[in-house]
């Protein structure tokens, strides 16, 4: 079996973002030479997510509703864990929308299902955090 490692690195200039990072992972199966296996892509940070959905502008804005509601960012006094800092929601948020992904690799391409994409999601930007791809297969 083989295995192939990458990083992609972000600094989003805003607390909060959505990025399709759907090229960058296909890039890296195209890179593995791997035509059979499975692809992990996994947010190396715990106030960033991965996730698969639509890119759909007005999904995008829901989640972000939904979230603001489920863990709010101010007041910063409501969380324990802004004694000293102010990132408690991004901590929630990363919790309620995920870690990671694993999708299949058939064919030496990602195997979606319709509309599927795969998106980093940021909640307390303004600094460099890591992605991990990791492919491994035949």
């Amino acid at each position: 079996m083989k295995s192939h490692r990458q990083e992609l690195w972000f600094e989003v200039p805003a607390r909060r973002a959505f990025l399709n990072i759907t090229g960058e992972v296909e890039a890296a199966v195209r890179a593995s030479g791997i035509q059979e296996g499975l692809c992990l892509v996994n947010a190396m940070h715990i106030s960033a997510s991965v996730f698969i959905n639509d890119d759909e502008r007005g999904l995008h804005g829901d989640f972000e509703k939904w979230l603001e509601k489920l863990a709010p960012e101010k007041p910063h006094s409501q969380y324990a864990h802004n004694r000293g800092e102010d990132n408690a929601d991004a901590h929630l948020k990363r919790t309620l929308m995920g870690r990671e992904v694993v999708v299949a690799v058939t064919g030496g391409h990602l195997d979606f299902g319709p509309w599927e994409q795969i998106f980093y999601g940021e909640f307390d930007g303004k600094r460099q955090k890591r992605v991990l791809i990791k492919i491994i297969g035949e």
